[in-house]
């Protein structure tokens, strides 16, 4: 099932897509759906797809950004911040970050330029999406939590992303004006005959800039399952139904800052406004967002020199 929330004549609705239609759900939002565990089937009439603007399927609760691809961190690490190789702890652990959920949009929205950016770039990634609650999940365990499926996109202002972490936290600002999530979900049977014979879906990734590919890929080449990604998110903690976990960007050019680190130069240059960035991933669909004008940054002083004082 492929499930998405649009818009059709000034309403918000959900529904599940058919071919090149999308037939309503008499639901409030897929979030619900999804919590509810059911898998309901549109009894609505068919819209074409063309006749609707597709909306992000749901507005996640929270969503985790996983940094799985062996082959992008050595690139980016070299890119954003001048170092060669990859750190031997990043083989230890499934790394995450938390990222923005009021950032979330759907493909065809306008992705604006982050203030202050100089240096955007896209990151093709798969998402997967909650669709129970769990705690302290084994691998095994984390299968039977998965609701499905969508392509993500967490666009990155790398100068600024650079500049933070240069403070040991972060990113924070480099990654918080807009991630898209779409173009629907996926449930996760109809993608089990990609599954290959170590766990992993053998799912072809590919995206392009202006109708050049930048980039190609095989979601296989994580260094972890999704099972492995869940099940190390709900340790000590839990996940719950809507929550979103990224796959972190694949290699081969799954971004501009892995090939500038690979290539020692800007090549691709980073996007500018104007620019289309469309991705596709096999079994899924495809995302398109162009880059818009966004807003100057509002100016903020730097730390003032403080005498440390303390109380007596």
């Amino acid at each position: 099932m492929r499930y998405a929330s649009y818009m059709h004549r000034g309403r918000r609705r959900c529904g599940v897509v058919r071919g090149d239609a999308v037939h309503h759900l008499d639901v409030p939002d897929l979030l619900t759906v999804i919590a509810a565990g059911s898998r309901p089937e549109a009894a609505g009439p068919a819209v074409p797809l063309d006749e609707v603007t597709l909306l992000p399927p749901i507005q996640p609760p929270t969503v985790r950004d996983f940094v799985s691809f062996e082959e992008h961190v050595e690139g980016v690490r070299r890119s954003v911040g001048g170092e060669a190789g990859v750190p031997g702890q990043w083989y230890a652990a499934p790394t995450f970050y938390f990222t923005n959920p009021y950032a979330i949009i759907g493909t065809g929205a306008p992705v604006p330029m982050p203030p202050g950016c100089e240096l955007l770039d896209f990151e093709l990634e798969v998402a997967v999406i909650i669709g129970r609650e769990g705690r302290d999940l084994t691998p095994e365990q984390a299968r039977d939590h998965v609701f499905g499926y969508a392509i993500f996109n967490d666009w990155s202002a790398r100068d600024l992303q650079s500049a933070e972490m240069q403070v040991g936290l972060g990113p924070c600002k480099g990654k918080d004006t807009a991630t898209t999530l779409g173009p629907w979900i996926v449930t996760a049977d109809e993608l089990e005959p990609y599954r290959d014979g170590d766990g992993f879906l053998g799912l072809a990734l590919s995206v392009s800039v202006n109708g050049t590919e930048i980039g190609r890929d095989l979601l296989s080449n994580m260094g972890w399952p999704f099972e492995d990604l869940i099940a190390y998110a709900s340790r000590g903690t839990y996940v719950r139904p809507g929550d979103v976990l990224g796959s972190g960007t694949c290699g081969n050019g799954g971004c501009l800052a892995e090939l500038w680190g690979v290539r020692g130069d800007r090549t691709p240059p980073p996007l500018q406004v104007g620019d289309e960035v469309t991705m596709t991933v096999e079994g899924i669909g495809t995302i398109t967002n162009t880059v818009a004008e966004g807003a100057a940054p509002r100016p903020i002083p730097a730390a003032r020199p403080r005498p440390r004082k303390r109380p007596s």
